[in-house]
């Protein structure tokens, strides 16, 4: 009887077939809406690819087009394929959901004992851990970090946990990293292997990879586009393979069609790899999230993440998506299985809103929703996000212009340089260079930047390299002679990406 009644109240699906022509006018406008070199869409329906196209260039510099087998780094949408593996893992009898991850990696320690203890599989896969938001991400972003799995596992014990366990979600990273350890621990194969092996060749995945290094061909492949002083330009490639089986893969929108189809079956889908048990576990609500108050074209009331993905109620169907980002390039797979209905969109800059832009107006077509102009509302959110943004730092860079001027051409930074150590990320170096104080980690070379005066013993540190956009305070507390003795940072744009957990370091000086 409920489910009857459920179903009375679900929106018929689309008669009408998918307008391409309607889809390319949306994506031309995201383009330069939001300034994106690169984009491309796939649309998969009962079965069948109802379009899979490229659009604008893979780079600014080559200014090569994009296509279907374009190869994009799909970032976090890689965690799905993780959370796939441990399934096939399941049903070989070889793990269980709810097996405790000790069981599998002895020296797992988290801060809190009991956390420790009761800590599962699935724990490490629905954001739940009690970890603040990208804990640990430092040590895999920005590259060029020479930090180990080993080292992402041990220094799980220093985070302070910022919630109590299993009560709050906080996205994180560094578990997933842990999950590709019981993957590879379990099966004998490195996390790689065994995904490469057991999902993207036996779907047909030919020019996939689970990391860019692994790419058998590199030849189609975007370029990183991020903005540099407000000018979008390519920017150095993320090459770090120790986020593998937290957002390690390249693919293509053709390559993920198969792997979408493959999930939702149906007729003309892939040969299923997943059983139905096994997708539903997937697919099921492990961490409740909230739900805005205000009317929604899709009618939504609930949402949670699952194991892997984001899940929601759009229109009486369930909503199954993920999206990813790295520097340079973000990504979306949205899923309607009931419908058989996939939408994946692939960009080569880091602003969010073209993918959303455009995968909401593919799905608006199918769910019946008109009337909408996704890419204009998505331009003014966009500016009144920025705007606000903009206020913060414009006022933090004239207060850092004046301190400059007040502390003159010779200020004196002897009570700062020295070095400092942080649990987890190790030693960070501050010294004086050409009259100028700078700071430098030295298991993370990348994060290097000049220290300028702000207020009192408080500096904003500006690195070397422009296209992070996340430029930091660094509060220095000094001792009882004056002289620093530890460092609290934290990021000066509300708009910084969570991976800079600058936040969670604790650096004492130990020289």
């Amino acid at each position: 009887m409920w489910h009857s009644a459920a179903r009375a109240q679900t929106a018929p699906p689309a008669a009408t077939p998918l307008d391409v022509a309607a889809v390319d006018a949306t994506v031309a406008r995201t383009l330069k809406a939001f300034d994106v070199p690169g984009i491309a869409v796939a649309v998969v329906k009962d079965g069948q690819v109802v379009m899979a196209k490229g659009y604008g260039v893979r780079s600014l510099k080559t200014k090569e087009p994009v296509d279907a087998n374009t190869l994009f780094g799909i970032a976090s949408n890689t965690k799905a394929f993780t959370t796939a593996a441990l399934g096939l893992l399941v049903e070989e009898g070889k793990l269980h959901w709810d097996d405790k991850v000790t069981k599998y990696i002895p020296e797992f320690q988290m801060y809190d004992p009991y956390a420790t203890a009761e800590f599962t599989v699935r724990d490490l896969l629905c954001h739940r851990s009690g970890l603040g938001l990208g804990a640990g991400d430092l040590m895999q972003f920005p590259d060029s970090a020479d930090f180990t799995t080993a080292d992402v596992i041990h220094s799980l014990r220093y985070f302070k946990p910022v919630s109590s366990f299993r009560s709050k979600f906080d996205y994180d990273n560094s578990l997933y990293i842990v999950a590709g350890e019981v993957v590879a621990r379990v099966s004998g194969q490195p996390w790689n292997t065994f995904v490469e092996t057991r999902l993207l060749k036996p779907l047909g995945m030919s020019r996939s990879a689970t990391v860019y290094a692994r790419l058998p061909d590199p030849t189609n492949v975007i370029d990183a586009h991020g903005p540099v002083d407000g000018k979008i330009q390519v920017i150095r490639r993320d090459l770090n393979t120790l986020l593998g089986p937290a957002g390690g893969i390249y693919s293509s929108v053709a390559d993920l069609s198969k792997w979408a189809m493959m999930l939702m079956g149906g007729p003309g889908a892939p040969a299923p790899l997943l059983k139905p048990a096994t997708l539903n576990e997937l697919w099921t609500p492990q961490t409740i999230l909230p739900v805005s108050s205000a009317p929604s074209p899709y009618n939504t009331h609930f949402a949670a993440y699952g194991l892997g993905w984001f899940l929601r109620d759009v229109r009486g169907y369930k909503e199954v998506s993920h999206t990813g980002g790295e520097i340079g390039m973000v990504t979306e797979v949205k899923l309607i299985p009931e419908l058989h209905l996939g939408i994946i969109v692939l960009t080569n800059q880091e602003n969010g809103a073209a993918f959303t832009a455009i995968s909401s107006t593919i799905e608006d077509h199918y769910l019946g929703v008109t009337g909408l102009d996704r890419v204009q509302l998505l331009v003014d959110r966009l500016k009144t996000r920025n705007a606000d943004a903009d206020k913060t730092t414009v006022a933090v860079w004239q207060q850092v212009a004046a301190a400059q001027k007040a502390a003159g051409k010779h200020p004196s930074y002897t009570a700062f340089v020295g070095r400092y150590h942080d649990a987890w990320l190790g030693d960070v170096n501050i010294y004086k260079q050409s009259n100028q104080l700078w700071m430098k980690a030295v298991r993370a070379p990348r994060l290097v930047g000049q220290l300028l005066p702000y207020t009192g013993n408080t500096y904003v540190v500006r690195w070397k390299a422009r296209s992070f956009n996340a430029d930091a305070f660094a509060d220095f507390a000094l001792d009882q002679q004056g002289r620093a003795a530890s460092i609290k940072m934290k990021p000066i744009s509300p708009l910084t990406d969570f991976s800079y957990d600058f936040q969670d370091l604790a650096l004492q000086r130990v020289e």
